[in-house]
């Protein structure tokens, strides 16, 4: 495996992972999975100097991870195909604790014969995988995904913040929430974040968040499907969300400022 930043991947070799010194040194495995930030990263993953396919040998099979836009993806396969090596759309919903307890659910389109063939290896990665079409699909799957995230993130943050306001403490209304129809994996994952407001446990930042919301708003248009909760989830937070982004901050981007009430923990 290859890493960017070699520090990171330096923990998996004591569970017998091979640390790559190259991208191209990863073209002489069958199947390669990439996992990058955007569409930019990608290609130069890929295509740039010392990219994984610019060498002689190059894998016969791309499984890309990343949360990118259908556009990109399509021009990555486009140019991947040229090139002779079959790709496919795999993203995923989860964050790193997730990965590591093996808990990922991961998405996949492009052809089918491709997934039933890594399949196995999907299993393996996360709690359950499925198919959900050719192309690039699985990409408005993650897009629509990431969109909801946003827009659950700021109403979750808006409703404990009145809740508060009106003198119901935030573990005790989160509690609630949870334990209410409205409760799910995700708000009860969120609770101890609210709750003690400890934003520095916060995996995925601002600036993702935004580039996301971007991408769901622009597959809308392109689809010809009015968002509107989303359009103002997107531009009520585009300001917090622009400055945090700027400043690479890990706080969280909806919360509107820490309250002072009673009855907190």
């Amino acid at each position: 495996m290859w890493n960017r930043t070699r520090s990171k991947a330096e923990p998996l070799a004591a569970y017998g992972a091979h640390l790559a010194a190259s991208k191209l040194e990863l073209a002489q495995c069958e199947t390669v999975f990439t996992m990058v930030s955007t569409t930019d990263d990608l290609k130069d993953v890929l295509f740039g100097e010392g990219g994984l396919v610019t060498g002689e040998r190059k894998p016969r099979l791309v499984v890309d991870s990343s949360s990118i836009s259908q556009e990109g993806s399509a021009q990555v396969r486009e140019k991947l195909e040229a090139l002779g090596v079959a790709y496919l759309c795999a993203p995923v919903s989860g964050n790193a604790k997730v990965a590591k307890a093996g808990k990922l659910l991961i998405v996949a389109s492009g052809p089918k014969d491709l997934y039933d063939k890594v399949q196995p290896y999907l299993q393996a990665m996360g709690r359950k995988a499925m198919w959900v079409g050719e192309g690039e699909l699985a990409r408005i799957w993650k897009i629509a995904h990431n969109t909801m995230f946003g827009v659950v993130i700021q109403n979750l943050c808006e409703i404990t913040v009145l809740a508060e306001k009106a003198g119901i403490p935030r573990h005790v209304f989160l509690e609630s929430i949870n334990d209410s129809v409205l409760g799910s994996m995700y708000t009860r994952y969120k609770t101890p974040v609210l709750t003690n407001l400890t934003f520095e446990q916060v995996t995925f930042t601002p600036k993702l968040l935004l580039k996301d919301m971007d991408l769901g708003m622009g597959a809308a248009k392109a689809h010809g499907v009015a968002m509107p909760a989303a359009a103002a989830t997107r531009e009520s937070r585009w300001p917090a969300w622009s400055a945090a982004a700027t400043a690479t901050s890990t706080s969280p981007c909806c919360w509107p400022r820490r309250p002072r009430t009673r009855g907190s923990n």
